[in-house]
């Protein structure tokens, strides 16, 4: 556990948008009323184009973390997707608290682009090959109130210039 006097405050939408114009990597972010699910988030689907992404954040027994993030409909059978994952075991859903430490955000907000707050890469991001068909993918830039658009070679550059050596596989039924 981290002593809350020294753990490092996560990194805001604002850090995010700076660290992808830093890498000369073009976005767009439109805000909306905060999204919980995915039914939630489906009115905004004529206003952003692309792929729309769901995103599981899940552990195995031996604590190994992974973002799991996948076309916003797709399934993810969580009793057999450690087999392609490369997990020691099956997994199940993250806590909240190491949510925060990890990927700087609160349930109801994972995102890919908690990248940026996992310094320690204690998290194997995990891309579905169905959603990377999609030209431009959409996240939520830290918080479920906003929505970025990206594209995809962008965001594995995205990812990479994070540390993280992003997984590229067919997860989903």
């Amino acid at each position: 556990m981290t002593d809350s006097a020294t753990a490092p405050v996560p990194k805001t939408a604002e850090d995010l948008f700076r660290f992808l114009d830093n890498l000369g990597i073009a976005h767009t972010t439109k805000s909306h009323a905060p999204v919980f699910t995915v039914a939630e988030s489906e009115s905004l689907r004529d206003e952003i184009p692309g792929g729309h992404t769901k995103n599981l954040f899940v552990k195995d027994k031996k604590d190994q973390f992974f973002v799991l993030t996948v076309e916003e409909n797709a399934v993810v059978d969580l009793k057999t997707v450690h087999k392609l994952i490369g997990a020691s075991s099956r997994v199940s859903f993250g806590s909240p608290e190491k949510m925060l430490e990890y990927l700087g955000v609160i349930p109801g907000s994972v995102t890919v682009f908690g990248a940026i707050n996992d310094t320690g890469h204690k998290v194997t991001f995990v891309l579905d090959e169905d959603l990377m068909a999609h030209d431009i993918i959409n996240g939520h830039p830290l918080s479920n109130d906003a929505t970025t658009s990206i594209g995809r070679d962008d965001l594995v550059r995205f990812l990479e210039a994070t540390g993280h050596q992003p997984l590229v596989l067919k997860v989903t039924g």
